[in-house]
């Protein structure tokens, strides 16, 4: 069912530092997924802010070859849209100038929304929010490290580490105290991890808090989702994870919806073929420019590109050999050969609509350091917490 939108003079107009941001759409950094290729893919669709994976500030900080490769845009992408993770706030400091000095970015988002247990039992991630005094000192040396140049900095959380220990809005005003360009809340607890069902009524009362603006994440799969949240919430934009697996499509659907429209995509399966074959080959480009031959850059974007097959198939009539042999691709030939062997005239797989896509799993403990949850008010640095992986 869709839900229309407020007259255009009330619809949410979505500002971060010096950036109008239209339609209010983010696309949230997801580790593997969101490199050069994909982010253009996307941007291709529709309007909005593309965030390139997780970089750590320690390996920002120690030059990792890896992680410096990682931070690339394409010659048109503005804003440049970079995520950092970090506990320490000296490290996060220095490795937001580095960025700031060489111009790597136009926009600075700080991880404390990631559960995952490595992180997480370190202290990192979804769990350092507990610890108040650390959490404002790491946002306040991020931001400080990052206004002389104008790049502002924004932060992505989630409610807490689980219903007993809800940081959400004090962590919000804090970040905003801090100086932040806005705040964004995944409306989920690290226990829930990709569980259950997002908490709206939670970013609602976290955009009430603040003043800053809000973006709201979680249970966005279809445009009409996005436009539900900003009516039940007052968010001022949304961010868009897992929904846009499989479908960069929705992003033509969100600028189209945010716009007043409601046209919609439903791709047939010859269409649904065109977009994976323009997703492979931006991947090969994007292989290729960091490889000493075109051979190896083709492959190493074809590689990358198999995890994304399945996300496009669901729902649609294909063989599990034809699936099987699309995920094992090695060239652009493989794959165009492949591809001339589905049935383009199949309709779009309506009954997938609105359901999840990616990753899902059951709610599970935290795992945290010894004595963590003992003094909100410790600011030291958790110990070994600083991750040296980019990507997640």
């Amino acid at each position: 069912m869709e839900t229309a939108l407020p007259p255009a003079a009330d619809r949410p107009s979505l500002r971060i530092g010096p950036h109008q941001v239209w339609p209010p759409v983010v696309l949230a950094p997801m580790a593997g997924i969101t490199n050069v290729g994909f982010r253009q893919l996307c941007r291709e669709q529709g309007g909005g802010i593309y965030v390139c994976e997780m970089i750590t500030t320690v390996a920002l900080v120690e030059r990792n070859p890896k992680t410096l490769r990682m931070i690339a845009f394409g010659a048109d992408e503005r804003p440049r849209s970079l995520q950092l993770y970090g506990t320490d706030p000296e490290t996060t400091a220095a490795a937001v100038r580095i960025v700031v000095e060489r111009d790597l970015a136009d926009h600075i988002d700080l991880n404390f929304g990631c559960p995952v247990p490595k992180v997480t039992r370190r202290g990192g991630g979804a769990a350092l929010p507990w610890r108040r005094r650390l959490f404002a000192r790491l946002v306040r040396a991020a931001v400080d490290a990052a206004s002389p140049a104008g790049v502002p900095v924004t932060v992505k959380m989630r409610k807490g580490i689980d219903d007993e220990h809800l940081t959400y809005v004090e962590a919000g005003l804090a970040a905003q105290e801090a100086g932040v360009a806005a705040v964004a809340l995944h409306g989920r607890t690290a226990a829930q991890r990709y569980s259950g069902t997002a908490d709206w009524d939670a970013i609602a009362t976290l955009k009430q808090a603040l003043d800053v603006p809000v973006l709201g994440n979680g249970d966005i799969w279809e445009a009409d989702d996005a436009l539900r949240m900003v009516a039940h919430t007052g968010v001022d934009g949304v961010v868009i994870g897992r929904g846009c697996l499989g479908r960069p499509w929705l992003f033509a659907d969100l600028e189209a919806a945010f716009n007043g429209s409601s046209q919609r995509r439903l791709p047939t399966l010859g269409e649904v073929a065109v977009t994976m074959r323009r997703h492979a080959e931006l991947l090969v480009e994007q292989f290729t420019a960091g490889s000493r031959t075109p051979a190896r850059g083709e492959r190493d974007g074809c590689t990358d590109f198999r995890k994304h097959v399945a996300w496009y198939l669901k729902g649609f009539p294909v063989g599990s050999e034809l699936r099987r042999s699309l995920a094992m691709i090695d060239s652009l030939a493989q794959l165009d050969d492949l591809l001339g062997k589905l049935d383009p005239a199949v309709p779009f797989p309506v009954e997938t609509l609105g359901q999840p896509r990616g990753r899902t799993n059951s709610p599970g403990k935290v795992f945290l350091p010894d004595g963590w949850l003992a003094s909100r008010d410790d600011d030291t640095v958790p110990e070994g917490a600083e991750l040296d992986d980019s990507g997640g």
